[in-house]
């Protein structure tokens, strides 16, 4: 399987972040709503939203707005191809290395 790892890059910035790693762990355990999410951490409303966005950005995360909330999940699809690019980059020769000739 050939990976594009530019691709990927945004995915790994994303989650470069402490607090963006920690809702992902939640998310992971369960689909929650924003306030959930917020009553976890000692930041404002817009800080989550921000971060938010970067996660739903990346795919990673889905976002569904019901009513006045928005309720977030883990997109399992962009979680299994990531796992799959993750064991591919960790097991075997990348072929987005530089100086790869595949």
């Amino acid at each position: 399987m050939k990976f594009n790892c530019e691709e990927y890059v945004f995915m790994f910035k994303a989650l470069s972040d402490e607090t963006r790693l920690k809702i992902l762990s939640m998310l992971s355990a369960k689909e929650l709503c924003a306030c959930k999410i917020l009553e976890a951490f000692n930041i404002t409303q817009p800080t989550l939203s921000y971060h938010m966005k970067i996660l739903v950005d990346t795919g990673l995360i889905n976002a569904v707005k019901e009513g006045p909330w928005v309720k977030y999940s883990v997109n399992e699809k962009k979680k299994e191809e990531l796992l799959l690019f993750l064991s591919y980059l960790l097991k075997e020769k990348c072929s987005c290395l530089a100086g790869d000739k595949r």
